[in-house]
């Protein structure tokens, strides 16, 4: 069938490029190639929306295509796109990338339990979703996964919907945020509706900035995070890192008291100060972070070309040779550098250095604030960016804009499930709720890995690791009213009038 752009080629079921996946997956998995080639890791499926349940049909699509994802590989294109457009993704990277597959029949196990077995295809129940490998390798199942489950749940469950209106919808939604000012990007590949869904809303997104750019509109679409849709509809492919990054870091060390400060020397060692710098402040509590983030960078956390790209560590004191090849790096379990020299006056600060930070849970307004006054503490007057990334809709960009302006911020948006999984039911006009999934890394080497957030309903990972890291960092619990996660994008029976507020 013909597609908006004016094609006549069939959009494919499923996921059918390695691209097809947020860009922080890419920069995340740069980081672990480096320093942590053989780190073995586990993940975990939660369903937040647990009466949202699928059927053994379902079941079966969603398995089939998870084996499907064993036949993709990197296209020569898609290298070389990479190579020209993401350059701070390294060459040894590009390199172990242009011959990478997975394997899901090894490293993916999916069940389904049925509420009542009949064996029948329409039997409704609960899947089991777990992954199990190497870190570098299994850090790309993440989106792909969610996206086929939630794909899996619309094309055989909730099947009252169709894609009728989803370009004007998307483009009446970017032309309101253009207009108001903000900079957005799509973040929806990870709960959208279906890959066609994804790309008809980059259509209409599209359309709005073509607009805004005749009209002189004051916002502007900045990009999307996946990448494949950046190549393919000519926009900039934008993000930086996962709460997975410190939660892995922080599990290899066990040293939650300075995980924070050890992730960003990775980081920044991986790529340079002043790349990818926007800092996601609340995997262990916004609080605890901002200790971390304004200690002065050591002066020899740097990013180095050629060999010295292949070592866990460009700086001084690694026992790698230079020549040693990636399968050979052993990673240390500390961060290879030394407290930096006190008599170093003019070390800048990851404050400094970092252009700002994601705000991705808890209270948004309470944020902006806490920022504001640790950006003044230490003295920093340069402008620096708020990124928000939490369930986000169009009035609450526009409360949260005029919120992170009035501080002297430049805020702007990631908006997901919002743009890629906003629908109707055909039948009834009533709003036809998103999934609400999530993955995340559950151990390394067989310690947990947890996640704390800035809103208990966030919280992630074995309960007794958890609390455990609550007492080491004292940590503050929060809750935050509107954080309800079983509720996130909308309520069943809730009319189509009230999409606005869809969050």
């Amino acid at each position: 069938m013909a597609q908006p752009d004016g094609t006549d080629g069939v959009l494919p079921e499923g996921i059918s490029s390695l691209l097809d996946t947020d860009l922080y997956k890419l920069t995340m998995q740069c980081c672990v190639l480096k320093y942590f080639p053989d780190v073995h890791v586990t993940y975990n499926y939660t369903n937040r929306t647990p009466h949202m349940k699928l059927n053994r049909a379902a079941y079966r699509w969603l398995q089939t295509q998870t084996d499907k994802l064993a036949r993709i590989s990197l296209s020569e294109d898609e290298l070389q796109y990479l190579r020209k457009n993401l350059t701070f993704l390294n060459e040894p990277y590009l390199r172990y990338m242009s011959t990478f597959r997975l394997d899901p029949q090894k490293q993916v196990k999916l069940s389904f339990t049925p509420e009542q077995d009949t064996g029948g295809d329409e039997d409704v129940g609960d899947i089991q979703l777990h992954t199990e490998g190497l870190w570098v390798e299994t850090i790309l199942y993440e989106i792909p996964l969610l996206a086929l489950v939630s794909e899996a749940y619309f094309k055989f469950i909730d099947k009252d919907w169709d894609h009728a209106g989803q370009i004007d919808k998307a483009k009446d939604k970017g032309t309101k945020l253009l207009q108001a000012g903000c900079i957005f990007s799509e973040f929806g590949s990870r709960r959208r509706r279906d890959y066609h869904t994804q790309d008809l809303v980059l259509h209409g997104l599209r359309q709005a900035q073509d607009d805004g750019e005749h009209g002189g509109w004051p916002g502007k679409l900045s990009g999307t995070s996946n990448v494949h849709f950046a190549m393919r509809h000519g926009l900039p492919p934008v993000g930086t890192v996962a709460h997975e990054w410190f939660m892995g870091v922080a599990a290899i060390t066990n040293d939650y008291e300075n995980a924070s400060e050890t992730a960003l020397r990775y980081w920044v060692g991986t790529f340079g100060q002043g790349v990818l710098g926007i800092a996601l402040t609340d995997t262990y509590g916004t609080p605890a972070f901002l200790r971390a983030f304004k200690k002065p960078i050591p002066s020899y956390t740097t990013a180095e070309p050629g060999a010295a790209a292949t070592n866990p560590s460009a700086a001084a004191g690694s026992t790698i040779s230079s020549v040693d090849t990636l399968s050979e790096t052993k990673p240390p379990l500390h961060a290879p550098i030394s407290k930096p020299n006190p008599r170093e006056t003019s070390v800048p600060t990851y404050a400094q250095v970092f252009t700002g930070v994601r705000q991705d849970s808890g209270d948004p307004e309470g944020f902006i604030k806490m920022m504001r006054s640790f950006y003044d503490a230490e003295g920093i007057t340069d402008k620096k960016t708020i990124v928000f990334s939490d369930s986000l809709n169009i009035d609450l960009c526009l409360k949260y804009k005029a919120a992170a302006e009035a501080q002297g911020f430049q805020p702007t948006f990631g908006v997901g499930t919002f743009l890629t999984n906003d629908f109707t039911r055909l039948s009834t006009g009533e709003k036809s709720v998103p999934l609400n999934i999530v993955i995340k890394i559950a151990s390394v080497d067989g310690r947990p890995a947890v996640k704390i957030s800035d809103n208990i309903g966030k919280n992630t990972g074995d309960k007794e690791t958890v609390e455990e890291v609550k007492r080491r960092l004292g940590y503050q619990e929060k809750e935050w009213a509107e954080g309800d996660e079983k509720a996130r994008w909308g309520k069943e029976g809730e009319k189509a009038s009230d999409a606005t507020s869809l969050k």
